[in-house]
């Protein structure tokens, strides 16, 4: 059994409740895992042969750029469904982890982050 893991993924986009803050925009971290179950690259050492996670980067930045979101449950939401799709041969199931650095709240927090987690369907 394979899993992929990418942490800490800084991307800067449009998410927020406010009008205000989707449109300033800010810098948010995903965390990504990929479940991918028994995998060929194990024995072949061929990329194309796994799931190939700068791909999955890149996947994860045009979701967070293509519109604005007013919740990070719909984003990692967004950015799991559409990895589904993608790899739908490929993954069993897939996790994303978005966290706002320094949320504007009035009382002062480190960070706040939302996980959704999704099976493939099947």
């Amino acid at each position: 059994e394979v899993t992929i893991e990418i942490s800490g993924l800084s991307l800067f986009t449009h998410v927020g409740v406010t009008a205000a803050e989707r449109e300033v925009g800010q810098r948010l971290l995903l965390d990504i895992r990929l479940d991918v179950g028994e995998n060929d690259a194990t024995i072949t050492d061929r990329i194309e042969d796994t799931v190939d996670y700068a791909q999955v980067c890149d996947v994860a930045n045009l979701v967070a750029q293509q519109r604005t979101y007013k919740t990070l449950e719909r984003l990692c939401s967004a950015i799991a469904e559409r990895l589904l799709d993608q790899y739908e041969s490929q993954l069993h199931a897939v996790w994303v982890k978005a966290a706002k650095p320094e949320p504007p709240l009035v009382l002062p927090v480190t960070e706040v982050s939302v996980e959704v987690w999704r099976e493939a369907p099947g």
